[in-house]
């Protein structure tokens, strides 16, 4: 599987604190599946030394550090771009940023506060030439005040990513609800684990799927779409949803 949305990266942001734990963090990665990681640490005021230059030279430094470990994980270079950060970034910079040198921005929605504006602004980014990839709109308080913004998003070309977790409830009854909404309103194309660390935010795909209901989405929304989208082709139409059995399963 492919891990779209990971933070790898060890003391670049709120992810693994050293490479020790970002190598624990790694052997997680590849236990759970995953063969591929990009590293998306936050690119955010928060963290204003976070470039797209700065990320590729941490991402082969990780990588020479898994080599030499012995573990068996393909890094990609990317970030997870906050909102506020990209409207005022220049293309150059904001292309550095993609996804694996993709044409994708993997876009971070504020998750607290609403954004009147929102799908003007991201409009606008596309208008500039960036496919954006939205973060976790599951966790953003603007698809949960206005739900219908996020088909008109994916009507206008964006695209979606939820976090495996969220599915499962870790994040609360009411993300998991949403993001359940979103998968059978087939409003979602990536499925990434946002992970943090070995520990307090963990990597998993498919267990988290699985005990979601949603294991016949795996393959395709962790493996064929981050494969397609990292390739520059065309998205994989998606396999037919099973129906729901006795007592709601799938």
């Amino acid at each position: 599987m492919i891990d779209l949305h990971c933070h790898l990266l060890p003391g670049v942001d709120d992810g693994p604190a050293n490479v020790a734990e970002a190598l624990d963090f790694a052997r997680e990665q590849v236990a759970a599946g995953v063969h591929t990681v990009v590293c998306t640490p936050h690119a955010s005021h928060g963290y204003p030394r976070n470039t797209g230059e700065a990320i590729t030279g941490w991402t082969q430094s990780l990588a020479g550090d898994l080599a030499a470990a012995g573990i068996p994980l393909e890094l990609r270079p990317g970030a997870e771009v906050a909102l506020a950060r990209a409207i005022e970034l220049d293309d150059p910079e904001l292309q550095a940023l993609h996804l694996g040198d993709s044409g994708w921005l993997l876009l971070e929605p504020p998750l607290a506060t609403d954004v009147p504006r929102l799908g003007s602004l991201v409009h606008t980014l596309q208008a500039r030439g960036h496919k954006i990839l939205l973060a976790h709109p599951e966790r953003c308080a603007a698809f949960h005040n206005d739900p219908p913004l996020l088909a008109e998003l994916v009507q206008h070309g964006a695209r979606v990513q939820v976090t495996a977790s969220a599915l499962a409830g870790d994040f609360g009854r009411t993300v998991s609800r949403l993001a359940k909404a979103m998968v059978d309103a087939d409003l979602v194309h990536v499925v990434s684990s946002d992970a943090h660390d070995a520990r307090r935010r963990p990597p998993g795909l498919a267990a988290p799927l699985k005990a979601a209901g949603f294991a016949w989405l795996t393959e395709w929304a962790c493996e064929q779409v981050p494969s397609a989208l990292l390739a520059g082709e065309e998205l994989p139409p998606r396999p037919a949803q099973p129906r729901r059995g006795l007592f709601g399963r799938r």
